[in-house]
């Protein structure tokens, strides 16, 4: 088998990948806040942890790998947009807030299936565990480690001896990144919030400590011990997700489990800007997938993506665009697939070794291992085919038929015909290679 590693956030390595079970090799990524359009910088994850769930697939199979991509419906953004909602058409907050929060979530599954994503295999929603989210916060007070103040439960982090390991941050910069509520009824700025009341006009749900809602951070811990179970091999998100959210969720699950690890792998993926600027609506350049699925298909926008490395900060241009709409022209040329096609070796090797995306592009700039990157969706889901032949304005169909009207000629050696169909499409402006992979076809410019 081919031995993959992986960049591990905690120990800042790369380290050899073996699943605690290699029958069931499991992965939590963390998904959207569903309350608007989800943005550019939000399919990076989508796509990248795709890719991996991918080869995960290919390496051990199909059926022996469970991705949980979650869905969080719970949340103060969420609230006040329902909030708003229900006062305009003065109707339930629960309601306007499960009306949010159905319509978005399945806006975002569209998208990032648009982007040729696979399912994973559970999409969770909070609001579904609110239940083992009490309960692990129950748990936490009876071992110490959270108190209630306040209507509220708050996780006491000076009881959790190695908190900040995973972010490895000094106590005043994770003050400062935690952006802190200093509030009166916290034992130390740093605890974070289990559990917070709910007034009347605020979605909640009953507990031990009233009416309420949970916290973000132990949403993702209760959703991945519910399905995943209390140590799982792999979790994944955004670069901006390390500290404070992925720390909490190790400090809350370690304690809910008695120091059993919550994952043995974290993967965290860079950091994207737009045009050489952060991405934000005041610059006006926050745009979101929904919004470029309408100009480019949605494998240029996948294929640009992974011409990055996951790890790497990278800049979105509509100069990237355009070059991977160009190389995919060139690679969709190919009109003749092998008929039992290689696995590339060095291309699967490339995506083994800490899924270094640009590497193994440049393997498929070589020609050989095309159908492979189909298999792990870096090529061939959407209608980009379709797509190159209106941009260029020409018919790929014809094209297809003249091109196999020309294999025939030269399979029964009437190469005056063959000849004749290769001068004619070039009269039209197609021009014909002849490679080891078939005839492929390019728009003279």
């Amino acid at each position: 088998m081919t031995k993959l590693r992986l960049h591990n956030t905690l120990t800042r390595a790369k380290e050899d990948f073996a699943p605690l079970d290699a029958s069931n090799v499991r992965m939590y990524v963390c998904g959207p806040t569903v309350y608007d359009y989800a943005h550019i910088g939000n399919a990076r994850p989508v796509i990248v942890f795709d890719v991996l769930f991918r080869l995960l697939r290919h390496l051990y199979g199909p059926g022996h790998v469970t991705y949980v991509r979650n869905i969080t419906d719970i949340d103060d953004k969420i609230n006040a947009r329902a909030a708003e909602i229900a006062a305009s058409r003065n109707i339930d907050v629960e309601a306007a807030r499960a009306e949010i929060t159905a319509k978005t979530a399945q806006q975002f599954l569209d998208d990032v299936t648009a982007l040729g994503s696979l399912n994973p295999t559970h999409t969770p929603r909070a609001t579904d565990y609110v239940a083992q989210m009490v309960e692990m916060t129950r748990r936490l007070i009876a071992e110490g480690f959270a108190y209630e103040a306040d209507g509220h439960v708050l996780f006491e982090v000076a009881r959790k001896a190695d908190y900040g390991k995973l972010a490895r941050r000094s106590l005043d910069d994770m003050i400062a990144g935690a952006r802190v509520d200093v509030a009166p009824y916290k034992k130390s700025p740093m605890d974070f919030v289990l559990w917070k009341p709910s007034d009347d006009k605020t979605p909640g749900w009953p507990s031990p400590w009233g009416r309420g809602r949970p916290g973000w951070h132990i949403e993702c811990s209760a959703m991945g011990e519910a399905l995943l179970g209390e140590t799982f091999d792999i979790h994944g998100g955004g670069i901006d997700l390390v500290f404070p959210h992925h720390e909490n969720e190790v400090a809350q699950s370690e304690a809910a489990h008695r120091g059993h690890p919550l994952a043995r792998v974290w993967l965290h993926n860079g950091f994207l800007q737009v045009e050489g600027e952060k991405m934000s609506k005041s610059l006006g350049n926050f745009i979101t997938i929904n919004e470029l699925l309408k100009d480019w298909p949605g494998e240029v926008l996948r294929f640009n993506m992974l011409r990055t490395h996951y790890r790497q900060p990278m800049d979105w241009t509509v100069a990237g665009m355009n070059e991977s709409w160009k190389t995919l022209e060139k690679w969709y040329a190919v009109t003749e697939p092998l008929s039992d096609p290689p696995v590339g070796s060095a291309f699967l090797a490339a995506l083994a070794d800490d899924l270094n995306t640009p590497q193994a592009i440049a393997e498929l700039h070589k020609g050989s291992d095309h159908e492979l990157a189909g298999g792990l969706g870096l090529l061939g889901f959407s209608n980009v085919q379709e797509r190159i032949a209106a941009r260029t304005n020409v018919d790929a169909t014809a094209i297809a038929d003249a091109i196999a009207a020309r294999n025939a000629a030269r399979k029964a050696k009437n190469f005056a015909e063959s000849d004749r169909i290769r001068d004619e499409l070039l009269a039209q402006g197609i021009l014909l290679k002849d490679g080891p992979e078939g005839t492929t076809w390019e728009v003279k410019r």
